[in-house]
């Protein structure tokens, strides 16, 4: 019986490192999103993690909101000095999140300028 509850637990934490490794380590899609950088905030109680959003177009449906892990300093520096500004946002998507990295399932790797478009600030 105590071979069983071993070989048991093994085997539940086994599926549980997998499907940890799984939603961390494999991407659901990558690319480009480009707009105007509205949004960018450290929040949180606990765990602070770093949120945006960029505008897409006139309404509320075209707003793309994203994560930027603590690891990216260049990332977060470059989105607080561009706060207002146009920007393109090369980022990854994942099969889920974990609480303690964001709150949306898309994280940012790279911040450009858009320099083709104009703010209006």
């Amino acid at each position: 019986m105590i071979k069983f509850l071993v070989k048991s637990l093994i085997t539940i934490l086994l599926i549980v490192a997998a499907y940890f490794c799984f939603i961390y380590f494999v991407t659901y899609s990558e690319g480009v999103r480009a707009g105007e950088l509205v949004k960018f905030s450290n929040k949180g109680v606990i765990f602070k993690t770093w949120e945006g959003e960029i505008s897409q177009g006139v309404s509320e449906a075209q707003i793309f909101k994203f994560s930027v892990e603590d690891g990216e300093g260049q990332v977060i520096k470059d989105l607080n000095r561009l706060q207002g500004r146009f920007v393109k946002l090369t980022y990854f998507e994942r099969y889920a999140t974990f609480f303690w990295l964001g709150d949306t399932k898309y994280f940012i790797t790279k911040v450009e300028e858009d320099k083709e478009r104009k703010s209006n600030y």
